[in-house]
């Protein structure tokens, strides 16, 4: 592929990735706007309202795979732009549960085919540096984070403007990564360049190293974006700013995804999911004891934890399990989109009724687990 051509296709999907994780910036703030100081939803509504962000993303990355190895990946992602476009205008006008539990539907299938889409676009044009390039790309889901916070905090706090601007701030990524995709040439999937038949890809899903995987990121999904989609709530007993300590825990992650090249070199992928594990179990029993600990001390050491998950998973996957395509990074991570949505109401329903303290310690088990797991596959495959 001619090298301009792959560089502006990166750049369009880092930027179609910045709009992604905007819109979950966004949807943070918005829990005030809509919850019970603003339109009047409880905290287990808007968990329940905001559900389909996650397992609307978790049926696009599944079937986007499937679809992305049938239809190619030029078609899906000009099917992620539009579910875009659609889900800001519905955003736009949500007025209650309904609509924007709707919206959220909409926005969810765009997220989703991005990741269908990106992930085996960039594992395609970087055979050589999957970990590196894949890290590369997934840091500007904090950068986007970072932009997302940064838009509410400006437009609604200094500016004190209203919610409809910051949503409509969306469209701005969404020209740019629009305009970058005209006339672009794809390549292919993993899956075609092997020469290896949907029987087979579906058959290596099977492996036993691919279930264990799937697992572990169900555990770690729910421990980044569970964490990050409530903060707002989670911190609600530090007098400490959610939306500035959001900021500073991309920004930790937007540093450290820029240097995974040789950190993988190092100690591989295994070795970082497992010190990953490590950093989120002491980051989140910090941040359980801020009378303790400083918050920014504490959400320092979450990030460090948090920053490699997601990124690295699918890495692990494309490297040791190639054969399994577009489909097999989707299916990873639409499970974790698929755990995060079922985590958010549960964690809805017992900030209603529970100190948020113990609602971090309790999201602290699932690092924990990882702990364990990743330890185990670390020391085997050494």
């Amino acid at each position: 592929m001619n090298n301009t051509r792959q560089k502006r296709l990166f750049v369009a999907s880092c930027i179609s990735l910045v709009l992604t994780s905007m819109t979950f910036a966004i949807r943070a703030r918005l829990e005030t706007v809509f919850g019970p100081t603003g339109i009047g939803l409880s905290l287990e509504q808007i968990g329940y309202a905001f559900m389909p962000a996650f397992w609307g993303f978790t049926i696009a990355i599944i079937l986007g795979g499937k679809l992305v190895d049938s239809i190619g990946m030029k078609k899906g992602m000009w099917l992620a732009f539009t579910s875009h476009a659609i889900g800001i205008i519905l955003t736009l006008a949500a007025n209650d549960f309904t609509s924007l539990f709707t919206a959220t539907v909409i926005m969810g299938l765009g997220n989703g085919m991005v990741e269908a889409v990106c992930n085996p676009l960039v594992a395609s044009m970087y055979p050589r540096e999957k970990t590196k390039m894949l890290n590369r790309f997934h840091l500007w889901w904090p950068a986007g984070i970072v932009i997302g916070s940064l838009v509410g905090l400006i437009l609604m706090d200094i500016m004190n403007l209203n919610w409809q601007l910051m949503v409509a701030s969306l469209f701005v990524p969404l020209a740019l990564y629009g305009y970058l995709l005209i006339g672009q040439t794809f390549p292919q999937t993993e899956r075609v360049t092997l020469g290896v038949n949907q029987k087979d890809a579906l058959k290596s899903l099977t492996k036993p190293l691919f279930l264990f995987i799937a697992f572990c990121m169900l555990l770690s999904a729910s421990t980044e974006l569970g964490t990050t989609q409530r903060i707002e709530s989670l911190l609600r007993e530090t007098g400490v700013n959610a939306l500035l300590i959001l900021a500073f825990i991309n920004g930790i992650m937007i540093f450290g995804r820029a240097f995974a090249g040789p950190i993988a070199t190092k100690i591989n992928t295994t070795g970082m999911l497992f010190a990953s594990s490590i950093f989120a179990f002491i980051g989140l029993q910090m941040l359980a004891n801020t009378e303790v600990f400083n918050v920014f001390l504490a959400a320092s050491v979450f990030a460090i934890g948090i920053t490699f998950f997601w990124p690295t998973t699918l890495a692990f996957i494309s490297e040791n399990i190639p054969e399994s395509g577009a489909l097999g990074m989707s299916i990873i991570g639409g499970l974790g989109m698929l755990s995060v949505s079922l985590i958010l109401p549960l964690m809805g329903r017992f900030l209603d009724d529970s100190m948020s303290t113990d609602v971090i310690q309790t999201i602290s088990v699932l690092p924990f687990i990882l702990i364990i797991l990743y330890g185990i596959l670390y020391l085997k495959q050494r």
